[in-house]
């Protein structure tokens, strides 16, 4: 199978098996039409084997970690059943090391479909594929759709409550035991700044951190249709006029650019993405540039936005003073989200933010504050891509 393609299943009950050069956690999560779990009971793992329809295989007598799926036995509510697989080591990364999944007739053990996401990098755990119901029939599809920080992002996306703490999901994969129902545990996030995180727009306004997230839900749900990103900065003076120019970078789940909104194209996707035009000296007040993302009209494809601001005269970021970018709900015009560039460097360009797609449809702001030497987005795209 080729990544996003689908398949009918050919069985009613089917194995899929994860295999890795690396050491492979494999887990399985039932979700409802909504992209979430129901309870910490549909998160199936090594210390959880077994849930509603899904049962989990430990890697043993030379067979490799597996979830089982009896279609048949899925309860009536869930529409999909999503396969991960996170590595053992904390530090280690897919590059270079892309799992495969191999699908299979769990009573003839006979091989229905095949699996290798392409290219992965940084990620430390991936949905690998989803069986899912379509009507009365089960269909499987190839997503490969990679997390950097761990199994905990994953189960933290489908609405698992993640412990933070070490906890057995790191243990070696040997002599592993079923232990006593517990809530789920998953590896900690990878470390970082105390405050870094992500939070909801549950209490209200948010000051982001660089490295920090924030989701772009409330209650649980989908909280906006349409946002504005505004980017802001002032000259350091010395009489100096700066040229700064904000774009936004759309890509697909291989990283690969699909458009651009900049000053040379201020409207991509038929006006989902729309840029206020160019600023040429950063005077006045309030948002420098600004683009309008109306997130429900992106295409299906695009999976990433990268905002970055770059200084077409040429000065460097020490020359520029109160650099922020800020989201802000488009309809009503209400702040969301802030983000102060604290320190500057000498470079002509900076990544200020991500919106990431997520798998379940969620919507996930992450301040960046990375700084390059590029005075155009063009030159933005290859580093923008590997901060995705």
């Amino acid at each position: 199978m080729t990544q996003g393609g689908n398949a009918p299943l050919a069985a009613a009950r089917v194995t899929v098996e994860v295999t890795a050069p690396k050491a492979l956690d494999v887990s399985g999560l039932l979700l409802t039409g909504a992209g979430k779990v129901r309870s910490d009971a549909d998160f199936v793992f090594f210390n959880a084997p077994n849930g509603p329809g899904v049962t989990h295989r430990p890697a043993t007598g030379g067979k490799p970690d597996a979830i089982t799926v009896d279609t048949a036995a899925v309860p009536a509510g869930i529409d999909k059943v999503v396969i991960t697989a996170s590595l053992d080591d904390a530090s280690a990364t897919f590059a270079g090391t892309e799992p495969t999944a191999t699908v299979r007739d769990t009573a003839t053990g006979r091989v229905l479909a095949t699996f290798t996401p392409p290219r992965l990098g940084r990620e430390t755990a991936l949905v690998v594929v989803e069986v899912y119901r379509r009507g009365s029939e089960w269909k499987i599809r190839a997503v490969g759709q990679g997390y950097a920080d761990g199994l905990a992002g994953i189960a933290t996306d489908f609405g698992v409550s993640v412990d933070d703490a070490p906890a057995a999901a790191s243990a070696p994969a040997a002599g592993r035991q079923a232990a006593p129902p517990a809530p789920p545990a998953a590896p900690p996030r990878p470390a970082g700044p105390p405050s870094v995180g992500r939070i909801t727009l549950d209490k209200g306004r948010v000051d982001l951190v660089k490295g920090g997230s924030v989701s772009l839900e409330k209650g649980g749900k989908p909280f906006l249709s349409s946002v504005r990103m505004g980017l802001g900065w002032e000259p350091a003076g010395h009489g100096k006029n700066i040229d700064l120019d904000a774009s936004c970078i759309a890509f697909d789940a291989q990283r690969q650019k699909i458009e651009t909104a900049w000053f040379m194209k201020l409207s991509i996707f038929d006006g989902a993405i729309a840029h206020s035009g160019d600023n040429l000296t950063g005077e006045g007040a309030g948002d420098d540039e600004a683009i309008t993302v109306h997130l429900e009209g992106l295409p299906a494809e695009v999976c990433g936005l990268v905002f970055v601001v770059n200084s077409f005269s040429g000065q460097k970021f020490t020359d520029i003073k109160s650099a922020y970018c800020r989201l802000v709900d488009a309809g009503s015009g209400q702040e969301l989200v802030r983000f102060e560039l604290a320190q500057s460097e000498a470079h002509t360009g900076v990544a200020m933010c991500k919106l990431v797609r997520q798998f379940s449809g969620e919507w996930v702001m992450t301040a960046l504050g990375e700084y390059v030497d590029a005075k155009t987005a063009r030159g933005m795209v290859k580093p923008a891509a590997a901060m995705l």
